[in-house]
């Protein structure tokens, strides 16, 4: 039996998308909503078996506040997080909020459907290896964090970095073309070397990507082009 359940997320595009491929799968989606911020009210009022929560920065104070009011006023929703490979602060803050599980945000959709039906049994919802992993960094702390956005934004030259913020805002390749003034081709070419780069097979996957590693909020605001520019061809670096 399908589960009825809310997907919440900062990035509209990300929601919406895993709102659909839930509801090919049967389930029951109730509302996509964004910002993550101001869904906790939604959730109340809905009252979803489940409620898939979204976040690129678990180990940030104050974000799973939603979830803390969530259980408070509706505790038979089970809430499962959906972030990046998350440190030990940020496995333990959303547990500490009441959270019944936490998938990677690249995890398919099958692992995604078997955290949620987990979760709706009272049990909870954490692949294994993710608490090896929060363990082993709780034993052996690395000097230096791994900043996964960081590496993502250094592969990426800045006109390509443009390239997927439009991607991620929604835009497709008519619309990057426009907002760039290039050619769609090249458009279309900066747009697959960006894929290449994140080693991603789909514009949704290089979206999600960016939005739980964090490369978005370092990618800062688009760039104003100047009337003059050109359309110009495909640029490689």
């Amino acid at each position: 039996m399908g589960v009825r359940l809310m997907v919440v997320d900062d990035h509209r595009l990300l929601a919406e998308a895993l709102a659909s491929a839930l509801k090919l799968r049967g389930h029951r989606v109730l509302a996509a909503a964004a910002p993550a911020a101001g869904a906790a009210e939604l959730v109340v009022q809905r009252a979803p078996e489940v409620c898939l929560l979204g976040t690129a920065t678990p180990a940030e104070p104050g974000t799973f506040d939603p979830v803390v009011r969530i259980k408070r006023e509706r505790p038979q929703v089970a809430v499962v997080v959906l972030g990046p490979v998350p440190n030990p602060r940020g496995i333990a803050a959303a547990f500490a909020a009441g959270a019944s599980g936490y998938v990677r945000h690249d995890e398919r959709i099958e692992g995604v459907e078997r955290a949620m039906m987990k979760a709706r049994a009272g049990e909870s919802a954490v692949a294994p290896q993710l608490l090896q992993g929060a363990f082993g960094e709780l034993l052996n702390p690395a000097a230096q964090p791994d900043d996964e956005g960081q590496r993502l934004l250094q592969l990426l030259t800045p006109r390509e970095v443009e390239v997927l913020v439009r991607v991620a805002d929604g835009e497709d390749t008519r619309l990057i073309a426009a907002g760039m003034r290039i050619a769609p081709s090249t458009a279309r070419t900066h747009v697959q070397r960006v894929l290449m780069k994140l080693n991603v097979g789909s514009r949704l996957e290089a979206a999600a990507l960016a939005a739980r590693t964090g490369l978005l909020d370092r990618a800062g605001p688009l760039p104003e082009h100047d009337a003059t520019t050109t359309a110009q061809g495909p640029e490689f670096g």
